[in-house]
């Protein structure tokens, strides 16, 4: 009777069990029953790789399956203890049929080999010509309802396949007892609200990539014209900005990253577009701004989509894979971070093969490939910030100079004086309190304009104050490098040295350091003329000699970076009287750029050799700079002398060498261009020309 009762309690949780179910159908080809034998039943098969292998070989576009690894079917057991399979093929008359209860397997004592799993055939077929699988979970884990399963449709089915992008024909529907949920479609209208965008396509053709960037700036809290700017960036390019120095590379750990997988990567797209939420209220009604915030938090996030199904976790609520909020964090001006985009990239597996998937589908691997692609957004978004900033500066250059005439505004008190003089004379005594309290405003006037007249002034001074304090900063930089770099070699020196015993090793190595301390001794006396009062005075001094001791402290930086210098000077002296700290800083940033450039160059090239040719001339005075590096594109030969403008890697990019060397060529009456009749084989510019003007004598 016992025993009947359980039987039946049994049977009981069983139909209970039946009344809530997960089923996931779809209409592909189906299997067979020895197919669910040999393929499904069986874990990290390869049919799957073989035929999308199979496919690239073949030259076709599209991979016929998403995944390949034969593993995702063991997800089904974290929804529920009992799966059953039904499948067919086009053409089969019955389905095949798969049972499994997962629970089987918590039995500690069965062994895995007693674990019986059996498919067999199933009932007949309606229409012998339809195929597809249903795959039905029982006995689920969590409690589902209608508000789990829409929220699950709003917040994951909505974004698994690309929002942004065209429909590449794949359906999805979900049912909640026989209801069909909807999901939530991105309106495009709402992109048309962004305050920006840009769209990026990375392409790789005959060997060689390059990165197509298309940006739109419409609103950045201000009154501008809608901007738009569309930039190629080379392969000498991208390999400075994406991959740096491979010295540099090393020193941080950054070995995961090279020249080949600029290559290697494949070609890719991406579009992002940016809100800022602080200006959304702008010119719209409390309603219309709070929906836009509403459709922002929903679709916010920068997402990675592969052959249009998305790939987890990019773009989740906790994921800043592009570590968004980080560089926003370390930028001033505009917040460019994930909370204030919605963006999507899209790969493909046989444009991307280098772009794998981690085994437990957490992102994916992380290889040169990989850290191009992130680089490569991230540089994009570096210079759509370059634009907003640009966009900025032009408005307040735009903005009415302030012009101070000192004499018509004291010609205005005194007229205004002479003004309450009379209007005092003809007033009479019942209302003379009106013009003392004129005399009062008069004086407070008076005293604000005079303030305000000092406060320009000082702007003015403030103004220059900056660019001499940038410098200095530039040059201290440069310096402590050096120094660092001395220190190493020093106590790399003292190392050896207490292995050896020879007073011969120990001369040698003495000696050694003694000329990275000379090396010290001379960038410390260049450093002089370049401090802030030192810059602010006019002094005569001859040009060529000043070149030959600032190329006398790079005479180290040179011999360890390979690099051949050939200097030219005139037949005679060239004297000048100008600034000489401002001359000194424009030489040191052209030298230091043009190394940079000259290392990238040496890093992809395996037998170059770094050359700079450096030439004074006189009547006038003038030096010309040029190296063999990989040199300055067309598009880019006025953007480089633009503040905040950079196309180093992002541990360099601050966009401020040749904006302050332009700054200090002008300010000391002179001009510093890039030479548009110099080219090298790739129609690259290569020379700098520094036109030095002589000032009052």
């Amino acid at each position: 009777m016992e025993a009947d009762t359980l039987n039946k309690l049994s049977k009981a949780l069983d139909k209970i069990d039946a009344l809530s179910t997960v089923t996931v159908s779809d209409t592909g080809s189906g299997m067979s029953l020895e197919e669910l034998n040999s393929i499904f039943l069986v874990l990290g098969t390869k049919s799957r790789k073989k035929e999308v292998d199979l496919a690239f070989d073949s030259g076709e576009e599209q991979s016929p399956y998403l995944g390949e690894k034969g593993i995702g079917r063991l997800s089904a057991m974290r929804l529920g203890d009992r799966l059953t399979v039904r499948t067919s093929q086009s053409g089969s008359t019955n389905f095949s049929m798969l049972d499994i209860d997962w629970s089987d397997f918590d039995d500690p004592d069965k062994m895995i080999n007693e674990v019986e799993i059996e498919p067999y055939e199933g009932s007949e077929k309606e229409d012998i010509q339809k195929s597809g699988t249903d795959i039905r979970i029982r006995k689920l884990h969590a409690d589902w309802n209608r508000k789990r399963v829409e929220r699950l449709a709003a917040d994951d089915f909505s974004l698994l396949v690309n929002p942004i992008g065209q429909s590449k024909g794949h359906r999805i529907a979900i049912y909640w007892n026989g209801d069909r949920i909807n999901f939530h479609r991105l309106d495009k209208a709402f992109l048309s609200h962004a305050h920006a965008e840009i769209k990026g396509s990375y392409k790789v053709l005959n060997d060689k990539p390059e990165l197509t960037l298309r940006m739109q700036i419409s609103d950045l809290g201000f009154e501008h014209s809608v901007e738009h700017h569309i930039e190629t960036v080379s392969h000498s390019d991208l390999a400075a900005s994406l991959v740096g120095l491979r010295e540099k590379r090393s020193r941080e750990n950054k070995r995961d990253v090279n020249m080949a997988a600029l290559t290697r990567v494949g070609s890719f797209d991406f579009e992002l577009y940016w809100f800022n939420r602080r200006t959304l209220r702008k010119g719209r009604t409390t309603g219309e701004a709070n929906a836009l915030r509403n459709l922002l938090d929903q679709w916010m996030g920068v997402r990675l989509y592969r052959d249009g199904f998305r790939v987890y976790p990019y773009g989740t609520e906790d994921d800043d894979w592009l570590e968004l909020d980080r560089t926003a964090l370390r930028n001033k001006g505009y917040a460019l971070n994930r909370i204030q985009f919605i963006g999507q990239v899209e790969i493909d597996r046989f444009a991307n093969p280098y772009l794998i998937d981690q085994t437990n589908r957490e992102g994916l691997r992380h290889t040169p490939e990989e850290s191009v692609l992130k680089e490569a957004i991230q540089f994009a978004v570096d210079r759509l910030r370059d634009e907003m900033k640009r966009v900025g500066n032009e408005q307040k250059k735009a903005r009415p100079k302030i012009i101070i005439d000192e004499a018509e505004s004291k010609n205005l008190e005194k007229r205004m004086s002479r003004a309450i003089r009379s209007l005092a004379k003809v007033t009479d005594d019942e209302h003379q309190d009106m013009v003392i309290e004129l005399e009062a405003l008069h004086e407070n006037f008076s005293r604000y304009a005079a303030e305000a007249r000092q406060r320009i002034v000082d702007l003015e001074k403030d103004t220059d104050q900056m660019l001499a304090m940038a410098g200095v900063g530039l040059m201290v930089e440069v310096v402590a490098h050096e120094l660092a770099r001395s220190a190493e070699d020093a106590l790399e020196t003292l190392t050896k040295l207490q292995r050896k015993k020879v007073p011969d090793e120990v001369k040698i190595r003495l000696e050694s350091l003694r000329a990275s301390m000379k090396s010290i001794s001379k960038r410390l006396r260049i450093l002089d003329p370049l401090s802030v009062t030192g810059r602010q005075t006019k002094e005569r001094f001859e040009l060529d000699e000043l070149v030959r001791e600032i190329l006398s402290a790079h005479e180290a930086q040179f011999e360890r970076h390979k690099v051949t210098p050939e200097i030219h000077y005139p037949d005679r002296s060239v004297p000048l009287k100008v600034v000489k700290g401002f001359v000194v800083q424009v030489i040191e940033n052209l030298i230091s750029n043009s190394i940079y450039w000259m290392d990238i160059e040496r890093d992809r090239k395996k037998n170059f050799e770094p050359k700079l040719t450096i030439t004074v001339e006189d009547n006038p005075p003038r030096i010309r700079l040029t190296d063999n590096g990989p040199g300055i594109s067309r598009e880019y030969h006025e953007r480089v002398f633009d503040l905040f403008f950079s196309l180093k890697d992002k541990s360099k990019r601050r966009g401020l060498g040749l904006f302050i060397a332009r700054e200090a060529a002008e300010h000391n009456g002179g001009e510093l261009v890039l030479d548009s009749d110099v080219v090298n084989d790739e129609g690259r510019y290569t020379t700098f020309d520094y036109r030095i003007t002589e000032g009052d004598q």
